[in-house]
């Protein structure tokens, strides 16, 4: 999949982010889910997702090098949730809420009768948290980093293999 670039006003631009931030979403998602959910196919809607959580993975290892942990806890927790929204829209599952994420974590921890996922989880939900409140050494921000790969490479190997060779 390749990506594109949409040139819009600045003004505009933070209206979008704005309405992203209070549905707990990234303005790319926000332009996709603007779609008729009717003209994506699951494995579209699962490249779409698994390429944003490559690119956040990317962004908080340049923000970890820069020492912004901050910002890395927003990019680890972005690509925590992608990683779990690829996975469902690879099952036609549309996840919209923070609430159906931890729904959608607590089946697959459920279904791999693997708790790990569960405690990975949580620690990604803490870096959420930390973007907010910013109150976690920076230690545990990089900790936390390693344990959001080790999480994105569990869940990562519950898609379908044909989607991970794209």
């Amino acid at each position: 999949m390749s990506l594109a670039s949409v040139l819009i006003p600045k003004k505009l631009y933070k209206k979008l982010e704005m309405d992203a931030r209070k549905r707990g979403i990234s303005v790319d998602e926000l332009v996709v889910e603007a779609l008729d959910p009717k003209t994506l196919n699951p494995n579209e809607k699962t490249d779409y997702y698994l390429k944003l959580h490559e690119k956040y993975l990317r962004e908080a290892d340049e923000l970890l090098a820069k020492e912004d942990y901050v910002q890395a806890s927003k990019k680890l927790w972005g690509a925590s949730a992608e990683i779990v929204k690829a996975v469902a829209a690879s099952r036609d599952i549309d996840i919209k809420s923070h609430g159906e994420l931890h729904g959608f974590i607590t089946k697959l921890r459920e279904e791999t009768q693997d708790p790990e996922i569960r405690t990975l989880w949580l620690v990604a939900t803490t870096l959420h948290q930390n973007f907010y409140e910013a109150w976690l050494p920076s230690a545990m921000v990089r900790e936390a980093a390693e344990d959001v790969k080790k999480f994105s490479e569990k869940v990562k190997g519950l898609l379908p293999q044909g989607q991970l060779q794209k």
